[in-house]
């Protein structure tokens, strides 16, 4: 039987014999001569929330448009459930990704939409549902990121807090196997941001679901995540749970968890020393 994300008829084949639900095989990927993943291989469990940490371009966003077929790996494999997005054709694409959800890093909700209708739309996109049960499964999303009561509010009437929630209950709204979370942090008062990530947390574990958390909040991030990864220079720095993450003995991964302003990753960017630079009149 499919499930409300899934064509009648079609459905892209579940594997439940390999604990991972999305592995990275010997990955490389980069825009011209610029590599960004530099044969990488990382695994995501199921049922577990992944953290992907790093400095800024680090490629862990990257990562998340590989998983989601935005983009295609230039070496490697990217297996979703055993299957390969690399080699995935668009009918089958399309497939995997209604499962999976995407919170992006400031929500983006249609602002046009009334917090019904941005939960409601990829139901009525991807369905066939009667709009009695579109209603109750929105209802019931909504209910559970505590947002039931803001059903009829536009976006421009939200906080950044309450919008980012709206976000997640629209990204769970097909009942996915995976969810993506790009900086769901960002920009958040701390009453919201401890909020976001209760309820990261707790919907992972309620709904079975299996979470991947781009974030640069350590604090929050370490708290319920499972595993971290840290992306440093395209390659894998560290990966372990958090507290074998904090304990690296990497210096790279300690500059990192210690927010040091100087180490591997350097404050200055490379420039001709200041004696050559000042003393040469000026000229640029």
């Amino acid at each position: 039987m499919n499930k409300p994300g899934e064509l009648p008829g079609f459905s892209l084949m579940r594997s439940n014999q390999s604990p991972s639900l999305v592995e990275l095989r010997g990955v490389t990927f980069g825009y011209g001569p610029r590599v960004i993943l530099d044969n990488i291989s990382l695994t995501v469990p199921r049922g577990k929330v992944t953290a992907l940490m790093g400095a800024s371009g680090g490629g862990k966003t990257t990562v998340l448009r590989l998983i989601g077929g935005q983009i295609r790996a230039q070496s490697g494999q990217t297996l979703f459930d055993g299957h390969d997005i690399t080699t995935m054709g668009q009918h089958e694409l399309y497939a995997a990704r209604r499962r999976m959800g995407m919170l992006f890093q400031f929500g983006a909700l249609f602002t046009d939409m009334s917090v019904f209708d941005n939960v409601a739309f990829p139901l009525r996109e991807h369905t066939q549902l009667p709009e009695a049960l579109v209603r109750d499964i929105v209802l019931m999303k909504l209910n559970a990121v505590g947002l039931r009561g803001a059903r009829n509010l536009m976006p421009s009437e939200l906080s950044g807090g309450m919008a980012r929630r709206v976000a997640l209950a629209r990204a769970i709204a097909l009942d996915p196997d995976l969810v993506m979370y790009d900086e769901p942090f960002a920009g958040l008062d701390p009453i919201s941001l401890g909020t976001a990530a209760r309820l990261i947390r707790q919907l992972n574990d309620a709904m079975g679901l299996t979470s991947v958390v781009v974030s640069h909040d350590l604090d929050e991030t370490f708290h319920i995540a499972d595993q971290v990864i840290v992306l440093a220079n395209g390659k894998i720095a560290a990966q372990g749970t958090p507290d074998e993450v904090r304990h690296s003995e990497d210096p790279l991964v300690q500059q990192f968890v210690n927010a040091l302003p100087d180490g591997p990753v350097r404050f200055h960017h490379p420039a001709p020393d200041l004696a050559t630079d000042f003393g040469n009149g000026g000229h640029l």
